[in-house]
């Protein structure tokens, strides 16, 4: 074998070692969070019941290290809901609608020009997003809506749709231009126009890249902090009220944690909420996957 062919090997060898430690690495960050979240959530069962956590519908931590108050995570799960839906009937249609103008009716030199400009919103700082909620949004909603009160759900909802909008565009758009240029040609061909082609040809064989598009950006949405934190109030609210203030679990984390005294109820309940909120983000991406497999058998040429 000759020297060079040798050195070949060895670099080879070299290059799919470090791939391997970056995968490993990868999976041991996660389980090294998982592990931090776990510790300190598993503490607070000590004192409280994992039933009383899931079904209070109080969020009222007591004074000092926490000892004495009611921790009933629902009104947090609402507030997460709400800014998901929000977010969804936002950022969904708009992101779906703007993928298929991109890869169905656009010329290579428009699209070349929108899709990065689009793309910088995916850029911007998420506290820029929450002055823009806060001090825009939601005076400009009140001019319509006077019961709209300062602090709400609409308002970071909208922006928060806003924000996912780049993700669901171009994921679903690249997943659009991935169907094979034959289902369209078959369609025309049939005497069907761009629009239903557009609508019941390419959307419908893209599908799996779309639900995966969207299942990751609510998932983006649910684990947001800064435009939650900043427009909503903070109030941990048990209501279905978009026009009222409300509390997200991500906002919960960020304002109670630098008041909680390590080791005390308070802080462990908030390692118990962050551990909540991984395995909401957890379950829906896993759902995503899921899904996108299951409509990728349907379509092989995805």
């Amino acid at each position: 074998m000759s020297i060079a062919k040798r050195r070949s090997r060895t670099g080879e060898r070299v290059v799919v070692y470090a791939l391997f430690a970056c995968a490993v690495l990868s999976i041991a960050v996660t389980v090294g969070i998982v592990a931090v979240l776990v510790v300190d959530a598993v503490a607070f069962f000590r004192e409280s019941s994992l039933v009383e956590f899931l079904t209070g519908t109080v969020w009222a931590p007591g004074q000092g290290s926490g000892e004495g108050g009611q921790y009933g995570v629902l009104p947090l799960i609402n507030g997460t809901l709400m800014i998901g839906v929000g977010a969804t009937v936002v950022g969904l249609p708009l992101g779906v609608l703007t993928a298929i103008y991109l890869s169905e009716y656009a010329s290579p030199r428009v699209r070349g020009l929108l899709k990065p400009t689009l793309e910088i919103l995916a850029g911007i700082p998420t506290v820029v997003y929450g002055y823009f909620a806060l001090l825009f949004v939601t005076p400009l909603l009140q001019r319509f809506l006077p019961a709209l009160s300062g602090f709400n759900a609409l308002s970071p909802g909208i922006v928060m749709g806003i924000m996912i909008l780049p993700l669901v565009s171009s994921l679903a758009e690249d997943a659009m231009r991935g169907v094979p240029r034959g289902l369209r040609e078959g369609s025309y061909a049939l005497g069907a126009t761009k629009m239903q082609t557009s609508l019941r040809v390419v959307v419908p064989a893209a599908f799996s890249g779309i639900t995966a598009a969207f299942i990751l950006a609510v998932s983006r949405a649910v684990g947001e902090t800064m435009i939650v934190l900043m427009a909503t109030g903070n109030t941990p609210l048990m209501d279905a009220n978009i026009f009222s203030g409300f509390r997200a679990l991500s906002a919960n984390i960020a304002v109670e944690l630098p008041e909680a005294p390590e080791g005390g109820t308070l802080f462990r309940v908030l390692f118990l909420a962050a551990f909540l909120l991984f395995c909401l983000t957890f379950v829906v991406n896993t759902v995503a996957e899921l899904v996108r497999l299951r409509l990728r058998r349907k379509y092989r040429y995805l």
